[in-house]
């Protein structure tokens, strides 16, 4: 994605799980990030493609496709892998934006492939994909308190005191997707992967 395909369009997925149960978790991350995309271009998603609702929207002169996988998290790689399919795309095409449990909360990171840090959906686009080259974008959502289970803490919704960190979190994210289509994920990165107050 640092250097986009000519005439090619940008394909941005939020990874989540689906159902209203679900919306505000902190693994639901990514589809906040895309919804928050979605509300920057005055727009709804408007139709299903395989099991990913979708968004197309021209903007600069460039499509973009934004989606959001109906399947369960640890299935994502299904619905990405037929997402790129249905619109002819590559990986190189593909910017994937998820939660993560080894960033503070309100720190994000862009990174133009990758590993999956044990992150299921993630896991699951690798393996749908046979490769890591795809830009990925984390949100930080922190480790959970005490002995919580992992399992458990990203399945709860962000409390209430968290919110404007998330907010905040939210927008930088949303304004790196953009910058990396703009521009390329290298301008992305050296602009918002460091801290916020460092910035």
């Amino acid at each position: 994605m640092s250097v986009p395909r000519p005439n090619s369009p940008s394909l941005v997925v939020g990874l989540a799980n689906p159902g209203r149960e679900y919306r505000r978790n902190r693994h639901n991350a990514g589809a906040m990030v895309v919804d928050r995309l979605a509300r920057t271009l005055g727009k709804t998603f408007q139709r299903k493609v395989g099991q990913a609702l979708v968004l197309e929207a021209g903007r600069n002169g460039r499509d973009v496709i934004l989606a959001k996988p109906t399947v369960y998290m640890n299935e994502s790689g299904r619905s990405v892998a037929s997402l790129l399919r249905s619109f002819r795309l590559e990986p190189a095409d593909l910017l994937v934006v998820c939660d993560d449990l080894d960033l503070p909360l309100g720190r994000i990171r862009l990174r133009p492939e990758g590993g999956s840090a044990g992150h299921r959906g993630l896991d699951s686009v690798i393996r749908a994909l046979g490769g890591r080259a795809f830009a990925r974008l984390r949100v930080g959502i922190g480790r959970p308190p005490g002995s919580t289970d992992p399992v458990d803490y990203v399945l709860e919704d962000f409390l209430e005191e968290e919110l404007p960190i998330v907010d905040d979190a939210l927008e930088r994210a949303a304004s790196t997707v953009w910058l990396a289509l703009d521009q390329g994920i290298v301008a992305a990165m050296n602009e918002f992967n460091m801290p916020p107050t460092l910035r």
